[in-house]
């Protein structure tokens, strides 16, 4: 400790322009908050700094190399990072953004993340139905108004659905664009809008391919800048976003942000979700996406009242970044707890 504040340092570094907005906010957050001393990362202060507190939000990142050179030295570093903070005996809190591990990894990759999984004193969980084992503190994800106000929005446009956001296998886009096609041939004026960067050759290759079948789908398959993101969001009239997994999503909060509606997978987070924000706000499918999905979200779109937004009173930034100091002299204190029984 310096002073009686927590020396915790973050796994992100000092955000960019490019980094996402939950970055940027909490962030500013957490240099508000009474108690802590916030650090960014930084490998040297990583491995030869003192901490209290590591706080880790997407760990397998630093695992990631564009060479196999490079990622066995990412790896390298990564043990050392965590034989440092055993060594040393500092707390590890993390955030859990996902509830599995990424696919595609390697063994070692694996044992790394458990061990981090593992020996994490306090587990951040954003919302009340996430299930991990061990302490967990419960910090609800914060909004964007604040991120997005002053940007331009958009004319809203009748009929006209969006999906936003780095094009991902899991996310869905192949059956939205099926569902899109079957819409079209029902509701002619429908148009769709699919807006963000794919994450594979291939899977731009094939979203292209489904989109140049079907009539009424514009395609931005490029990076937005958060200008562009507030627009493609505000001029659809629902936000349309069918992942095959979905546990926390940003890209939900940001559409609520802009005061835009959403279609999402029926499920126990989504469904607290609908009832915190306000009725007509988040509209919900079972299975996969079909037409009639759409077509009874554009309806309730159309009849409900366009002038409202949602509520988002309980994910003010402020008391985000409360939440993780105390959450972070928890960890402290069960770290110092297992030092005096060692």
């Amino acid at each position: 400790m310096n002073g009686g504040h927590l020396r915790v340092m973050q796994s992100f570094r000092k955000p960019r322009v490019t980094s996402n907005p939950y970055i940027h906010m909490l962030d500013e957050a957490l240099e508000q908050a009474e108690g802590i001393e916030h650090l960014r990362f930084s490998w040297p202060g990583a491995l030869l700094g003192r901490l209290d507190v590591l706080h880790f939000h997407w760990p397998e990142v630093f695992l990631e190399g564009r060479t196999p050179v490079h990622r066995l030295v990412r790896r390298a570093r990564m043990q050392a990072l965590l034989w440092k903070l055993r060594l040393t005996r500092t707390a590890i809190v993390r955030t859990v953004h996902n509830l599995e591990l990424p696919s595609g990894i390697s063994g070692w990759d694996r044992r790394m993340l458990e061990s981090v999984r593992r020996r994490a004193a306090v587990s951040i969980a954003l919302n009340d139905q996430t299930e991990v084992p061990g302490t967990v503190a419960v910090v609800p994800h914060g909004h964007y108004v604040d991120w997005f106000a002053g940007m331009e929005r958009s004319e809203r446009v009748p009929d006209r659905l969006a999906f936003v956001g780095l094009v991902r296998r899991y996310k869905g886009v192949e059956a939205l664009i099926a569902a899109f096609a079957d819409l079209r041939a029902r509701r002619p004026e429908a148009t769709l809008a699919i807006s963000g960067r794919p994450t594979t050759e291939e899977m731009d290759a094939e979203v292209r391919r489904l989109a140049a079948t079907t009539p009424g789908i514009e395609l931005q398959l490029e990076y937005l800048t958060e200008a562009d993101y507030a627009r493609a969001v505000t001029a659809a009239s629902l936000v349309v976003l069918p992942y095959v997994h979905m546990h926390n999503s940003g890209t939900v909060l940001a559409a609520l942000s802009l005061d835009r509606p959403v279609l999402v997978p029926d499920n126990e987070v989504n469904r607290a979700l609908a009832a915190e924000v306000g009725p007509g706000w988040v509209h919900t499918f079972e299975g996969t996406l079909s037409a009639d999905d759409i077509g009874r979200a554009l309806d309730a779109v159309r009849t409900g009242d366009q002038g409202t937004s949602p509520d988002l009173s309980q994910r003010g930034w402020a008391a985000t970044g409360t939440a993780h100091a105390e959450a972070y002299r928890r960890a402290a204190r069960a770290r110092r707890r297992g030092a005096r029984t060692a």
